[in-house]
């Protein structure tokens, strides 16, 4: 009898400012079952995007990851985060300003805690001077899925002028340093 993969998931969660970027990293992996964006961090019960934008929800702009730590264990995944965004600018990606952007780690038990404490306590050791990590770490309280035009945002627009200009030249990097664990049924192009 087939063991049901579906058992064996577990979640992770990460905001590293804009979803699109961050979301077009991870389905590319090998081990990932799915990959949403959306809001996490606020105090506002169903937020729309407008009201995370302006920065007055709480919320950050986040993924929600489904994975199997049997094909890519959650120091990868991690691994991944800080290396697709720039975890030393306090609410700031880019050109994106405001705390929605924020680098956060939404940890949903105590063994990711732990795992991405230690994380940031090796990336501070080799961190150039005055650019600490400034990525926060909070308990996972909830999840609101994003409106469905921001879902799977890359594949369905690779020709927008954000897609090309941002999202592109971070999945050429990504590409290099993740090549073993990229599934070549889902990385197109």
């Amino acid at each position: 009898m087939e063991e049901n993969k579906s058992e064996n998931l577990e979640e992770a969660v990460f905001g590293g400012g804009c979803f699109w970027c961050v979301e077009a990293t991870y389905q590319r992996l090998k081990g990932i079952y799915s990959v949403e964006s959306g809001y996490s961090g606020g105090e506002t019960e169903n937020p729309k995007y407008e009201e995370v934008s302006r920065g007055d929800s709480g919320h950050a702009e986040v993924i929600l990851i489904k994975f199997n730590p049997r094909e890519i264990p959650y120091r990868t995944l991690l691994d991944v985060f800080f290396d697709v965004h720039d975890p030393t600018t306090l609410n700031r990606q880019g050109n994106d300003v405001g705390t929605q952007y924020r680098s956060v780690i939404f940890y949903t038990n105590e063994k990711q805690m732990r795992e991405a404490m230690k994380k940031i306590e090796e990336l501070n050791k080799g961190s150039e001077p005055g650019k600490p990590i400034t990525t926060s770490l909070e308990p996972f309280r909830g999840f609101y899925k994003a409106e469905s035009y921001h879902q799977n945002y890359f594949n369905n627009n690779p020709g927008n002028a954000y897609c090309s200009i941002v999202i592109v030249p971070k999945l050429k990097k990504f590409r290099e340093k993740y090549a073993s664990f990229l599934d070549p049924r889902l990385d197109r192009g």
